[in-house]
């Protein structure tokens, strides 16, 4: 089956790309519910549309990724209106620049969750607690009740696994 054939499957293209477009509307909305619901939106809006959107890959990447950033704007538009929310916002959603740099972002973390899903089950668990949760090797030995020297081995033979599956600048990024 070629890679145009793939991306046009639903299931596959919800597959990879439902979590980064969450991650993606939830920078813009800071409420996961929310940022779900525009994911799945994005999905439905390409279904009904996929007939006008070009069935290359990267043409669908991208008219999913332009739905819910507008869907995004369209929500904090009309929460604007609430003085709470006017008051907490930082920075301007509508900045290209923190659009593309958040999208880079969530493409990153999606590779990243999908090399690390590869990895044997006591080498993730022990990847994700030590790199993407903050604990440190002592926290992570408690807690799963192994020693301190099966902890290091563990994340040594991760990060050596993920260096091998990971492009070099995706691998360089997960340390930042």
């Amino acid at each position: 089956m070629s890679m145009q054939s793939e991306a046009l499957e639903p299931a596959i293209l919800f597959k990879a790309y439902y979590t980064r477009l969450c991650y993606f509307a939830f920078q813009f909305t800071g409420d996961k519910d929310q940022a779900r619901d525009i994911a799945q939106e994005a999905f439905v809006s390409y279904l009904g549309q996929r007939g006008s959107v070009a069935p290359h890959p990267v043409a669908i990447r991208n008219f999913l990724y332009t739905s819910v950033r507008n869907a995004c704007l369209n929500v904090l538009r009309h929460e604007k209106v609430v003085e709470k929310f006017v008051a907490a916002q930082t920075t301007a959603p509508e900045d290209d620049t923190t659009v593309v740099l958040t999208m880079i972002k969530a493409e990153v973390l999606g590779e990243i969750n999908r090399v690390l899903q590869t990895l044997p089950a006591s080498c993730q668990e022990i990847i994700r607690m030590g790199y993407i949760d903050g604990l440190k090797n002592q926290e992570i030995a408690r807690q799963l009740n192994i020693s301190i020297n099966t902890v290091k081995t563990q994340k040594k033979r991760g990060l050596h696994l993920l260096r091998q599956r990971l492009n070099p600048e995706i691998y360089s990024l997960f340390f930042l």
